[in-house]
């Protein structure tokens, strides 16, 4: 009792205790819970109809493929830039692909899986053609489909198979999965375009409209009186500008963030000194080339060149172009260089080491030979060159050793730009140097390929050549001193109007970009631009704010940017597109002139006697194609229009186009000599149609406006 007596008494601090604690309780997971969804929103890469995808549920999608390019290519690294179109490819498709299900979702569209089976059964889909499974006549065969499916179900229930055979089934199934996943995707949207080509009607009114817009034709006496006529000033008021550009808001939409930006860009190049010493180790490896015993793919390793040395005959279009300029004078055993290329800052030695005429295609069959040892090898090689020789098939001799010995062409395109090791040389220079109709043995490390030479096409004058090309990169301590002295100047000029004023004289260029769309991928056009692309978009960086300075380019770049404003909104500033709403403007106003001028004109004479005023004689004019009158060198539609609304002998006025006012009188009208018969209004209707589909195609950037997308790429990659 006791206890519980002066619990009672101390009641409303134990209370508050109790009240505070669980206000902490209940603010330590709020804190937790918007920690998590903080760092959920850092991870979000885009949105579209309010569903997000994260970075790594895109680079899954981004990885897949890769692995796709990878496969069919045959292409196992890819560079940045093939990276980056990886990238765009996979957005661009998920963007599509939530809008068409969003929106087939809705309507209850849906591609069932009788649908899919269907479609592979019949083969015609052409994604099918880009697959392995395909018969002798190159068609797809779904049969060869069917027993991959069920080999490589058997491969994966079996265990101990070798790795490289699961790791070879794994990637054509997921090839096949990527297909098929893409052709799903592929007849949704075909249904859904058909669905809304179906809305639009071609009925007789239509297909006789049709017919006269291409068919009648109409002569016309013509009166221009262009913009340029108007003498005086016009200007455009700040409420005007305002008005048009209120009119014309929607031309003026954005679907993404855009920056304007100013930047200095400086290109770090050789010092005079970082020249000398390279030309001083090009003149040292020259003299190592002219030695009769040359190691020449060793002394172009170690000289820094990026040519590799290939030692087999080259065609000219193989080399670089400057290189091949200098092929071509030079005799054989002669060397030149070092020598300066501007174009691409390198120097560069050349050495002229044979000169060939050979087959630029070469059609030859072969049969491998390998063996537990050498000794084994050659003794199987012998014993097929005895048996060809006593007049046995070749292809049946292959089939013996499980090989096709199936034809195939060699071209000079095909081993000239490849780094081959020196097997594949060896194999390179037995087949160019062959005669057609002979059988030799080549040996090939411990195996030996039996080469029969079919034919020799096409033959050209081929070179072996030693190359030196050389970049003239620059010192540390040249990049170092260029470095220092931009961090310097930045230091020193803390605002962009300081930059800008001063620039010039420190020896640097402020340049200006207008319209940078987080979508783009770089700044200046340099590579390695990631970091300050993503400092310009940051939602954080003010305008008038200056970067830090960034290397970027090859490392031999340095940038520096300043935001000189932002626009996260659905349309452009007016201020962005001022001088495009003064032209329009000026435009209607001169317009607007010219036309209170003719409005007093009784007819076409009247017109031409106004200043400024250009006739001409326009023939054949149909509504389907715009007016191009060669006084003002424009193209009109305004006048199709009219012109097929007034009837001969008509006179018309005050026709606004794009280079001037118009006039014209009527004065003859071509019957169409084509009948609207059944087979024209066929043909028109299949037009029509395809016009409307054309019309219904473009629903995508309709959809696109309307589902919210955000592309947050930019603050990843």
């Amino acid at each position: 009792m006791a206890t519980l007596q002066k619990i009672r008494s101390k009641g409303a601090l134990l209370i508050l205790f109790v009240g505070l604690a669980l206000f902490a309780f209940i603010a330590e997971e709020g804190v937790r819970s918007l920690s998590s969804s903080r760092a959920e929103s850092h991870q979000r890469i885009g949105e579209v109809y309010g569903n997000s995808i994260n970075i790594q549920e895109f680079n899954d999608l981004v990885d897949e493929y890769v692995d796709v390019v990878k496969f069919t290519s045959g292409n196992e690294n890819l560079t940045e830039e093939q990276m980056q179109q990886v990238r765009d490819q996979v957005w661009n498709t998920f963007v599509q692909t939530s809008l068409l299900e969003h929106e087939a979702a809705e309507l209850g569209l849906t591609v069932t899986d009788a649908e899919m089976q269907e479609i592979i059964k019949n083969g015609q889909n052409p994604m099918l053609m880009q697959t392995p499974f395909r018969n002798q006549q190159g068609s797809f065969d779904v049969e060869a489909l069917n027993q991959f499916l069920t080999q490589y179900k058997a491969v994966k229930d079996q265990p101990g198979q070798p790795a490289e055979a699961l790791a070879y089934y794994d990637q054509m199934y997921n090839y096949w999965k990527f297909i098929e996943k893409n052709i799903r995707q592929q007849t949704l949207a075909a249904k859904y375009q058909s669905l809304l080509g179906k809305l639009f009607i071609t009925n007789p009114v239509a297909i006789q409209n049709a017919f006269d817009a291409r068919y009648k034709e109409k002569e016309v006496l013509l009166a221009a009186v262009p913009y340029s006529a108007v003498k005086e000033e016009v200007k455009a008021e700040e409420s005007e500008l305002k008005a048009k550009f209120n009119s014309m808001r929607e031309a003026f939409r954005i679907d993404e963030p855009i920056r304007d930006i100013k930047y200095i860009d400086v290109a770090v190049t050789a010092s005079k000194a970082d020249r000398d010493e390279i030309n001083a180790e090009l003149l040292e490896t020259a003299a190592q080339m002219q030695a009769e015993d040359a190691d020449f793919a060793n002394i172009i390793r170690k000289s820094g060149s990026i040519v590799s040395y290939n030692a087999l005959p080259l065609r000219r279009s193989a080399m670089p172009s400057d290189i091949a300029k200098e092929v071509d004078s030079m005799a054989v055993g002669t060397q030149k260089g070092p020598f300066l290329n501007a174009a691409d800052n390198t120097q560069n030695i050349v050495r002229l080491i044979a000169k060939s005429t050979l087959p630029d295609s070469i059609q030859f069959r072969q049969i491998g030979v390998g063996g537990l040892d050498e000794a084994a090898a050659q003794k199987t090689a012998d014993s097929i060159m005895t048996v060809l020789a006593a007049g046995t098939p070749f292809d049946s001799i292959a089939r013996k050793f499980n090989q096709t010995g199936d034809a195939q062409w060699l071209t000079s395109a095909q081993y000239e730009n490849a780094l081959l090791d020196d097997a594949n040389q060896k194999f390179v220079s037995a087949i160019t140097a062959q005669a057609a109709g002979t059988t030799q043995q080549v040996k090939l490390g411990t195996g030996i390929a039996i080469i029969n030479v079919l034919d020799r096409k096409n033959p050209v004058e081929k070179y072996q050549v030693a190359i030196v090309k050389r970049p003239l990169d620059f010192s540390n301590e040249t990049f170092n001193k260029t470095y220092n002295d931009f961090s310097q100047f930045v230091a020193t000029n803390k605002t962009l109007e300081e930059i800008e004023a001063n620039a010039l004289k420190a020896g640097y260029m402020v340049q200006q970009r207008e319209g940078l769309f987080s979508s783009e991928h770089n700044i200046a056009g340099l590579s390695g631009t990631r970091e300050a692309f993503r400092w310009v978009f940051n939602k954080d960086t003010k305008v008038g704010e200056i970067s830090e300075i960034y290397t970027c380019g090859n490392n031999d770049h340095l940038l520096v940017v300043a935001v000189t404003a932002k626009n996260d909104g659905k349309y452009r500033s007016q201020e962005s597109v001022k001088d495009f709403l003064e032209e329009e403007v000026v435009r209607d106003k001169k317009a607007s002139i010219l036309m209170e001028k003719m409005e007093g004109c009784a007819d076409l004479t009247a017109v031409q006697k106004l200043a400024g005023a250009q006739s001409d004689t326009i023939r054949h004019i149909t509504f389907n194609a715009p007016v191009f009158i060669p006084a003002l060198g424009a193209s009109e539609p305004a006048l199709s229009g009219a012109a097929a609304k007034t009837a001969k002998g008509q006179f018309a006025k005050c026709i606004k186009g794009n280079m001037g006012v118009y006039a014209f009188q009527v004065i003859g009208e071509n019957q169409p000599t084509t009948k609207l018969d059944d087979a024209t209004r066929e043909n028109l209707k299949g037009q029509i149609a395809n016009q409307n589909l054309r019309a219904a195609s473009s629903y995508m950037r309709e959809l696109f406006q309307r589902a919210n997308v955000s592309d947050r790429r930019y603050m990843f990659y």
